[in-house]
This record gives C-alpha cells, structure tokens and sequence, in this order.
C-alpha cells in the first residue's frame, strides 16, 4: 500500500485540530502512525461516508453475481408478476 498522507501518534496527540483541518481539506485519509507502523486512519466524515456507500454498492454487485452464479434468477416477468401479487396483498391489507 502507498501512503502519501502519513502522521505520527505524536502530532495527533499534540496537534489534532490541524490533522482534522487537513484532512477535510484535502478529502484524504492520513494514515497515524505508532512505532513506525501505521496504525490508525483519521478521515474527513463526508470522504468516509463516500467510501461506506461506495462499498455497499460494491457488496450488493457481488452478492447479485453470486445470486447469478447459483441460479437464484428470475425472468423480468416473473419479477413483475411477484411484484403485482404482493402489492395487491398490502392494498388488501
């Protein structure tokens, strides 16, 4: 992994208000480093919530290929007639 945006334990602790600054400006991780090692990634909310929706996507395109894989499929029509028959049940309701 290249990491270009790297800070000590020791700045976070001595200086978080400018970590965070940069990191929202820049709109990217700065990985924290302890010991040389990284350890810890500090992110801007609006990059983090970008990256989770992004990896939900991701994860329902591969849940959909392993449905694919395994058969679990349905023809448009069936899906529409599946559709109308519950929809009918719920105005019954």
């Amino acid at each position: 992994m290249k990491l270009a945006n790297i800070a000590p334990i020791t700045e976070l602790k001595r200086d978080a208000a400018s970590l965070i600054e940069r990191a929202c400006e820049q709109r990217s991780p700065i990985v924290i480093t302890q010991n040389g090692r990284a350890t810890a990634v500090l992110q801007d909310v609006a990059s983090y919530e970008q990256d989770r929706h992004a990896f939900a996507l991701l994860r329902l395109a591969l849940q959909g290929e392993a449905d694919i894989a395994a058969g679990r499929t349905v023809s448009r029509g069936e899906h529409k007639k599946r559709l109308a028959a519950r929809l009918k049940a719920r105005e019954t309701k």
